[in-house]
């Protein structure tokens, strides 16, 4: 699964288990955009996503989990620490270094999260930012932290619990996910009454990898969840060969 989506996707499978148990040349660059077509912009996504995923040999990074629990039947917490590495193509395995708070949040979101994460990883075109899997639509043109981008809406054309529907930033110039405003594309279960993700990707050498992901997610019993990813610095496997 493409690095910039990844994260955003897997966060409602672990919510789930839980409920149920600048300058002149960015304006140059956005300018020269505005004659793409929605159809010309998400081809270049899709083979900008493609390369990017030939030329990703692996990365390791440490990152942080947590989510809280408010509600019945009482206030919980939760985080674990863990080392990530990511052998291409499809190879994604996590050491957990530390963890505390709430055993139960521990077992039934975190650790259910990084098992969705691996699974996934091995079928990436299930998630992939393609025609195959949703219908686009180019709603505006703006700048985000400096750089131009497409602003697009996203539907899922499937009813799958990978995908999402929501605005997604398109990187005018790397033609790159940026940043991600969503919700499941499937309500994953009955006690889940609504879910709203929030994810931002960074550039990392030649690559857009995860920066940040929260997931807020109201339960009906009146309870709210709130899962954060917090991600670390990547060391790729280009960086290692040098």
């Amino acid at each position: 699964m493409p690095a910039s989506l990844a994260a955003a996707q897997k966060v409602n499978v672990a919510i789930t288990n839980f409920a149920d148990a600048t300058g002149s040349a960015g304006a140059a660059a956005s300018d020269a955009a505005t004659h793409l077509s929605v159809d010309d912009i998400v081809q270049r996504l899709a083979d900008g996503e493609k390369k990017r995923a030939e030329d990703l040999k692996g990365y390791t990074e440490q990152r942080r989990y947590s989510v809280t629990y408010q509600g019945f039947p009482a206030n919980m917490t939760a985080t674990i620490v863990v080392e990530a590495t990511y052998d291409a193509p499809a190879d994604k395995q996590f050491h957990i270094l530390s963890q505390s708070g709430s055993k139960m949040l521990t077992d039934h979101v975190l650790k259910k999260l990084l098992e969705a994460e691996e699974e996934a990883a091995a079928d990436p075109s299930r998630a992939a930012p393609t025609t195959a899997n949703y219908t686009f639509t180019l709603i505006d043109q703006e700048m985000l932290d400096g750089r131009p981008c497409y602003v697009l809406h996203v539907e899922p054309r499937t009813d799958s619990r990978l995908l999402y529907r929501g605005t997604v930033w398109v990187d005018a110039d790397d033609y790159a996910i940026t940043k991600i405003e969503a919700e499941p594309g499937r309500n994953p279960s009955f006690w889940i009454r609504k879910t709203r993700i929030h994810h931002v990707n960074t550039k990392t050498g030649e690559f857009w990898l995860p920066e940040r992901n929260q997931s807020e997610t109201d339960v009906r019993l009146g309870g709210r969840a709130t899962l954060t990813i917090d991600y670390g610095a990547y060391k790729t496997k280009a960086e290692d060969a040098q």
